[in-house]
């Protein structure tokens, strides 16, 4: 009789720490409302991590200040949208879609999160997290989903879904609020689109805007370019 073999256990930040610095695809949780994301040092470990063509474009990850910095002079933002741009990306936790400046010269490290003149962008920095995220200032990163199925809302999800080589890091907090009663309903980040002037257009509705009925309502918090 084949013995069974051990049931998968969740990772903790060593394992995951290790996991990326061998270019392998992690599992990493968000704080409510979000989902989980799939992250790696390098863009085709997340798209074989989801089951879609290597070569796809993915988001990377604007989390670390010093990639902030070299993305301003990359970025075809004026002054003002270059600050709505952070406030979006560190304080909104939005996905933004942003146009480049000279695309054809991106450097390589911005090259797999750019198509057709836009850059995708991710910034949630969750502070539980800081540490790990603070030793690989560049990452790419999608939604914690595999082909054909929702995002991951938590840990546990993402284990059923992914296979063993891509580990899975357990919540650093206790976070229960995506189970039972009164929870909170978790998705992926909403996306916009921002252009040079400061103008904001809704790209994929998600988590942020989920509780407006017209999206014209939800970017108007952000002026969207009225007054720039």
């Amino acid at each position: 009789m084949t013995p069974t073999p051990p049931a998968r256990e969740l990772s903790d930040l060593a394992a995951v720490s290790a996991a990326l610095t061998r270019g392998r695809a992690v599992v990493l949780p968000n704080p409510a409302p979000l989902t989980c994301v799939v992250a790696a040092t390098r863009p085709e470990a997340v798209n074989t991590a989801k089951q879609r063509p290597a070569e796809q474009a993915v988001a990377l990850w604007a989390h670390h200040p010093r990639t902030l910095d070299a993305l301003t002079e990359r970025l075809d933002l004026g002054p003002d949208a270059l600050r709505l741009a952070r406030r979006l990306l560190a304080e909104e936790h939005l996905t933004v879609l942003a146009p480049v400046r000279r695309p054809e010269q991106a450097p390589p490290w911005l090259a797999p999160a750019t198509k057709d003149g836009w850059t995708l962008l991710f910034g949630a920095r969750w502070q539980p997290l800081t540490g790990l995220l603070d030793a690989f200032p560049v990452l790419y990163v999608s939604s914690a989903n595999r082909t054909g199925h929702d995002p991951a809302p938590g840990p546990d999800e993402a284990l059923a879904m992914f296979p063993p080589e891509v580990p899975v890091l357990r919540s650093p907090v206790a976070d229960g609020d995506h189970d039972g009663p009164g929870s909170v309903r978790r998705a992926a980040t909403t996306t916009v689109r921002l252009y040079p002037d400061g103008r904001l257009a809704l790209h994929r509705h998600g988590a942020q805007d989920r509780a407006f009925a017209d999206p014209e309502q939800y970017l108007a918090r952000f002026g969207n370019g009225r007054g720039r």
